[in-house]
């Protein structure tokens, strides 16, 4: 299988990638300073450059995979949004880089890279979003940049699972749990060699009638 991981230099991704490769399948890992991503260049990825906020870049990336088949799209890169969450004191400036990061990203390597899953074998992308980004689910105040960015990163991946049906390419969105990483903080409850086995089975186990759904790690469906 040929796989893209974004956001792939370190936490989940990295984690990711190194569970694919374990697994015998080809990774194209890319992140936005390969230089400074040491173990990500250990693993044996091929690694790419890559900033998803940025046209010209996924467009550069597009052009080295040109007329390649990938079966998947593992849409990982994400940003929290900064200290400055709630409205008394919401950091307009750092929610856009949110939103731009978040949705629009996922929405740039889709659309860049939809030839090339039609190329593809059982085709899939999957975005990594969170519980927080689940409206019904929100109970407390706060993060409100944060889960505004993976609110509108649910509607993108349920709004191209329907534009993509008729070529068999799903899209889901996989809540990866509260995890031990950069962004997650030293009290998270999952290790990320837990978070991303849970990933990776809720993607192969997906069938297009599941297509544009909302699971966790373990499975269970979210409510939006």
């Amino acid at each position: 299988m040929n796989v893209i991981v974004t956001g792939a230099n370190r936490g989940i991704g990295l984690e990711l990638v190194r569970q694919l490769l374990a697994q015998g399948h080809e990774v194209e890992a890319t992140c936005r300073r390969p230089g400074e991503a040491k173990e990500l260049r250990t693993t044996g990825a091929h690694v790419h450059v890559l900033d998803i906020t940025n046209a010209s870049s996924v467009a550069a990336f597009a052009r080295t995979l040109s007329g390649s088949p990938i079966d998947l799209l593992i849409n990982n890169a994400g940003t929290y949004g900064g200290p400055l969450q709630r409205m008394e004191d919401f950091d307009y400036a750092a929610a856009m880089r949110a939103f731009d990061t978040n949705a629009l990203g996922a929405l740039r390597m889709t659309q860049a890279f939809l030839p090339n899953l039609r190329l593809g074998i059982n085709k899939k992308v999957a975005h990594l979003t969170s519980g927080m980004g689940s409206i019904s689910g929100t109970t407390s105040p706060g993060d409100l940049g944060y889960r505004m960015s993976k609110v509108a990163l649910n509607m993108v991946s349920r709004s191209i699972a329907l534009e993509m049906h008729d070529d068999r390419i799903i899209s889901i969105v996989i809540d990866p749990g509260w995890v031990r990483t950069e962004m997650g903080g030293p009290n998270a409850t999952l290790l990320p060699g837990e978070s991303v086995r849970g990933i990776l089975a809720q993607i192969e186990a997906v069938s297009l009638s599941g297509s544009g759904g909302f699971v966790d790690f373990q499975g269970r469906r979210l409510d939006w």
